[in-house]
């Protein structure tokens, strides 16, 4: 049997390449969670769907050549090296956000040798592997893309933005049922999400810079809370954080709470806790729910080995998972701001609160 690549591939590959996240809304994975869609469900709507342009274009190749497509992102296509190159631990997926994101954010984290990986690459059976001479640029990928989560995908400052975009949209969707009016004038397009009837149409009708328009409109709502939130997210205010621990006792934050509370905060908008967490590498383990495909090298002589048996890093790196959890609140309780008013006692109260505590790290830039 012939184990190598058949160009006949070559056309699904690149489309599902192209197309597999085509259903990211706006403002992605956070719009995502309070909505309840599911982007990989609603790309393989928008291939699958007739009415839409991508479908009738895909459809010139074949009839079924859109199904075909939505199989890769599904995972259901026959040949696991067309999915692998698309879903794996090592595809064109992770491969292009990293050095998207490192030239974007100017970071040199995310930065590794595409071109030798490429170079390296082979197809096998049950997917793709690599020469195992690339072993160096395999394994700096994988640093590559634990140095970017720890150092970009995990900062503080861009989870900041994130809670207050989630709390913002919160509220309006908890105040939409008393004011809908409002919204129908304001923010129209979020109303078939804010009554979970959404279709394949207002989905697609919606994206970041309608969305911003929208917030901006909120800026001025009767609303204190809306109207806030929306200020700080369109003015580019996060909030700030403290870092947490497996080991902090929740009683903590309850405190930390209750003091919100009292200076005027509602807790349930001005304070949250948000978790990241990913894996650098992941062995297979078939009785996993999700298992993983893990990356394999080449020898000279056709066999296959696990890549984490070739690389002290890699194995080090193998199974562990990077979680930073964290304590947000708005950044006027510990450091003052124009138009926000503590006082100075209630300032030092929570402050000093924070660092009698030994679940909080106490050393410099414990604050973020």
């Amino acid at each position: 049997q012939n184990d190598g690549w058949d160009k006949s591939e070559r056309i699904v590959a690149l489309c599902a390449a192209l197309l597999h996240d085509i259903g990211h809304g706006a403002y992605s994975h956070t719009f995502e969670h309070l909505f309840q869609t599911n982007h990989e469900a609603i790309s393989v709507q928008i291939i699958t769907d007739s009415k839409t342009e991508i479908n009738q274009v895909l459809s010139r190749v074949h009839p079924d050549f859109p199904k075909a497509v939505a199989s890769v992102i599904n995972k259901t296509y026959p040949n696991p090296q067309v999915i692998q190159l698309i879903s794996s631990q090592a595809d064109a997926d992770r491969m292009d956000y990293l050095l998207r994101d490192a030239y974007y954010t100017g970071a040199n984290y995310g930065i590794f040798d595409l071109t030798r990986i490429l170079r390296v690459m082979r197809p096998y059976r049950h997917g793709i592997c690599f020469k195992d001479v690339g072993l160096h640029a395999v394994e700096d990928y994988i640093t590559s893309r634990y140095q970017m989560f720890l150092q970009v995908y995990f900062h503080p400052v861009s989870r900041g933005m994130e809670v207050v975009l989630a709390k913002m949209i919160s509220r309006a969707k908890a105040i939409y049922s008393h004011h809908p009016h409002y919204f129908q004038q304001t923010s129209p397009r979020l109303i078939p999400f804010f009554e979970d009837t959404f279709t394949l149409d207002d989905y697609l009708a919606l994206d970041d810079g309608v969305l911003n328009t929208y917030f901006q409109e909120w800026m001025t709502s009767d609303d204190t809370i809306l109207a806030d939130l929306s200020c700080r997210f369109i003015n580019r205010q996060p909030f700030k954080s403290i870092k947490i621990t497996e080991g902090t006792d929740l009683r903590h934050l309850r405190v930390l709470k209750t003091q919100l509370e009292k200076m005027g905060y509602s807790s349930d908008y001005y304070a949250a806790v948000n978790a990241a967490t990913d894996m650098a590498y992941d062995i297979y383990h078939a009785r996993k729910h999700h298992p993983r495909t893990q990356i394999e090298l080449r020898k000279e002589d056709g066999t296959l080995i696990e890549l984490s048996t070739q690389s002290n890093m890699v194995a080090a790196l193998s199974g562990e998972v990077q979680r930073d959890s964290r304590f947000f609140f708005p950044r006027e309780i510990i450091k003052p701001t124009v138009g926000h008013y503590i006082s100075d006692t209630q300032r030092q109260q929570f402050t000093q609160y924070i660092h009698n505590h030994t679940f909080i790290p106490k050393q410099k830039g414990s604050t973020q």
